[in-house]
C-alpha cells in the first residue's frame, strides 16, 4: 500500500455509487462498509453519447466500476465525477477492481501513446484516491507512479484464492501451476499459506517469432490434482498450453483460479477442451465463473486505509 500524501486526507465514504453492470458487487461492498448504495443511471444515445444521472450526496463518496472494455466507461466516470463535484463532494474514491490500460507503460515504437500515463493522469484529475486489485503492471514498480498527486492503493487477492482452496479441502498433494514467469508472484502467494507445491511455466523462444510455453518438470503432475493460478485470463492461451501439457503428463484433474477473468465463451470452451474441468474467478469483472466475492477484502482494506 502506498503512503498517503499530506494534501490528501483519508476520508470514509458515506455512499458507494455503482454502475448497472457491477451493481451487485458494489452493493456487497456498501453492505460490508455499512454505508448506503446509490446507482449511477446511464442512457446511451444512438450516436454513442452517454447521459449520466446520479442521485448525488454532498459528503465523500466512493465510485465503484471495473474498467474492462474501458473506453465508454472512462467518459462515463468523468461525467459521474462531475455530477458529484457539482453537488459538493470534496473527496471521491474510485474503486476499480480491474484497472485498464496498465500494459502500455512505454512507447515500444515511435509515435505510440503511453496509455498507462495518459489514463493515470486522467483519473488523478477526477479522484483523490484510486483503489484497485492486482493491477497488471509490467515495468512500473509502484502504482503510485501511475497516479500523480493521488493516493493509489493496490489490493492483493491472493489470500482469497488460498482461502477458497482451503475451504475446498484441497489435498496436500495439490500442485499449483503458474502459466508463465509473470504469474509466479501470484501462484507462490496462494501456495505459501497452504504449504502446497508450485510449478511455473516458461516461454521458450526458438526463433524470431516462434515462442512456445513449456512447463518444466511437468511429470510431477502425474496422478495429482492441479490448480492453474493466474492474475488475468483474457484469451486463455497460456492456460490452454499449460493444461494440454499437464493432461498429457497424467494430471488427475485440472482447474483454474483467476483474479480477473475476461475470456469469452469461445476461450472457455478451448480451456475445457484442453482438460480444465472448472473455472473460478473473483467478481472483479462480471463473468459466469465468478465464485469469490471481493467485498469483504475491499471493505477491510478501505477501513484500515481510513484509520
Amino acid at each position: 500500500m502506498t503512503s498517503l500524501p499530506a494534501a490528501v486526507p483519508a476520508v470514509v465514504p458515506a455512499v458507494v455509487y455503482g454502475f448497472e453492470e457491477t451493481a451487485k458487487a458494489a452493493r456487497r461492498l456498501a453492505a460490508a462498509l455499512g454505508v448506503s448504495f446509490r446507482e449511477v443511471h446511464l442512457h446511451r444515445f444512438p450516436d454513442g453519447e452517454s447521459l449520466v444521472r446520479v442521485d448525488a450526496f454532498t459528503g465523500p463518496g466512493l465510485v465503484y466500476r471495473s474498467l474492462d472494455r474501458p473506453n465508454d466507461k472512462l467518459i462515463e466516470l468523468m461525467l459521474a465525477a462531475s455530477v458529484l463535484r457539482d453537488a459538493g463532494a470534496e473527496h471521491l474514491t474510485l474503486l476499480a477492481p480491474y484497472l485498464c490500460y496498465m500494459r502500455q507503460d512505454t512507447a515500444f515504437r515511435p509515435g505510440e501513446a503511453v496509455s498507462q500515463g495518459v489514463v493515470g493522469r486522467f483519473l488523478s484529475g477526477l479522484f483523490e484516491r484510486v483503489v484497485t486489485v492486482e493491477p497488471h503492471l509490467h515495468r512500473t514498480q509502484q502504482l503510485a507512479e501511475v497516479f500523480p498527486g493521488t493516493k493509489a492503493v493496490k489490493v492483493s487477492a491472493a489470500a482469497l484464492l488460498a482461502e477458497r482452496l482451503r475451504q475446498d479441502g484441497a489435498p496436500p498433494d495439490t500442485l499449483l501451476v503458474g502459466p508463465d514467469a509473470e504469474a509466479r508472484q501470484w501462484v507462490e502467494a496462494v501456495a505459501r499459506p497452504l504449504g502446497l507445491e508450485v510449478l511455473v511455466g516458461e516461454k521458450v523462444r526458438s526463433g524470431d517469432r516462434d515462442v512456445h510455453l513449456v512447463v518444466p518438470d511437468v511429470e510431477r503432475a502425474r496422478g495429482r490434482p492441479v490448480v492453474l493460478v493466474d492474475d488475468l485470463v483474457s484469451t486463455g492461451g497460456t492456460l490452454v498450453a499449460c493444461a494440454k501439457q499437464l493432461t498429457a503428463a497424467g494430471a488427475a484433474r485440472i482447474e483454474a483460479l483467476a483474479i480477473h477473468m475476461l475470456c469469452g465463451p469461445e476461450e472457455e470452451a478451448q480451456l475445457r477442451a484442453a482438460g480444465v474441468f472448472r473455472l473460478r474467478s473473483t467478481d472483479s469483472v462480471p463473468h459466469p465463473s465468478n465464485a469469490i466475492h471481493l467485498a469483504p477484502l475491499l471493505a477491510a482494506v478501505l477501513q484500515e486505509d481510513m484509520t
